[in-house]
């Protein structure tokens, strides 16, 4: 089970896991979970959140406000970003990063 997939399962109205929000937007897992990031990243900056998110991930704007729909709206992206964001810098994407590294035991 991914880091998404907890987040996703402790949010109301939200899909139960990456892979059926994948399944309803039409794209695969891992983007999802890029697409997840981008815009949990994307809700703390200034302009448009499904814009941004759309520049760092190359997704189309109108799947990607699927996905924010899927996981319960504007409200739920801080959530994301919260919860995603360990060090606190408002940038979620390294932490990201630093737990994968230790999910494949690489430091």
């Amino acid at each position: 089970m991914s880091i998404f997939d907890s987040i996703l399962q402790n949010i109301g109205g939200a899909p139960d896991d990456v892979v059926g929000l994948a399944k309803k937007v039409g794209i695969d897992p891992e983007m999802a979970e890029k697409a997840i990031a981008a815009l949990g990243h994307a809700h703390q900056l200034e302009g448009d959140t499904v814009e941004a998110a759309s520049a760092s991930t190359g997704l189309p704007t109108g799947t990607l406000q699927q996905i924010v729909e899927h996981i319960g709206g504007e409200g739920s992206l801080m959530e994301f970003a919260n919860m995603l964001d360990r060090d606190g810098d408002g940038n979620p994407l390294n932490d990201i990063a630093g737990m994968a590294k230790g999910l494949f035991g690489k430091d």
